[in-house]
């Protein structure tokens, strides 16, 4: 018997008990970066969406665009007793080019971005620490922007999960290799 998922739009992700904590990244494309996260221990949940702009409620369509300045993120509900803060961005770090500026790969535009939002102070001075030891292994300068979470919109529903949908596995602890598609 084969289970069934509800794979409509959740509610935003928020931190649903005491014992957990929000983290945003954008790293190019979010669906792979979402896929990423899903698969880690100690992530409870994730959203794809828009933040960092400036227009309410943007659709997919005007942030490809480029006019809204928002950048494709992800964010997550983790518990800190289960994966670490450090853990995540040592993840977010692993996962993309921090140094191609409104980029990654073949995708280019604002909304593909490097950028980690922060939800508290600790996440900040983690950050900043974390960027500083990763530009070690550059000899391009890092262009990923550090800023405070704002607000977070949901992507368009048939962009949640999508390449679980499409058949990647998003279990725990999977290590295939994930391939992006449009």
């Amino acid at each position: 018997m084969s289970t069934i998922r509800d794979y409509s739009i959740p509610a935003v992700v928020q931190t649903t008990r005491p014992d957990t904590e929000l983290a945003t990244f954008a790293a190019g494309c979010f669906w792979s970066v979402e896929l990423v996260f899903q698969r880690k221990d100690g992530v409870l949940q994730t959203q794809v969406g828009y933040t960092g702009g400036s227009k309410a409620e943007p659709t997919y369509k005007e942030v490809c665009a480029g006019s809204t300045r928002h950048a494709e993120a992800v964010r997550m509900e983790y518990n800190p007793n289960d994966i670490s803060y450090t853990t995540l961005l040592t993840a977010f770090w692993n996962k993309h080019n921090p140094t191609q500026g409104n980029r990654q790969g073949n995708d280019m535009g604002s909304q593909y971005r490097s950028a980690i939002f922060y939800h508290s102070e600790e996440q900040k001075k983690l950050a900043e620490a974390s960027k500083n030891k990763v530009q070690e292994d550059y000899e391009q300068p890092i262009t990923t922007e550090i800023l405070p979470a704002g607000i977070f919109y949901p992507a368009e529903a048939y962009h949640q999960r999508y390449l679980e949908k499409g058949g990647q596995c998003a279990s725990k602890g999977c290590g295939d290799d994930i391939r992006c598609y449009g």
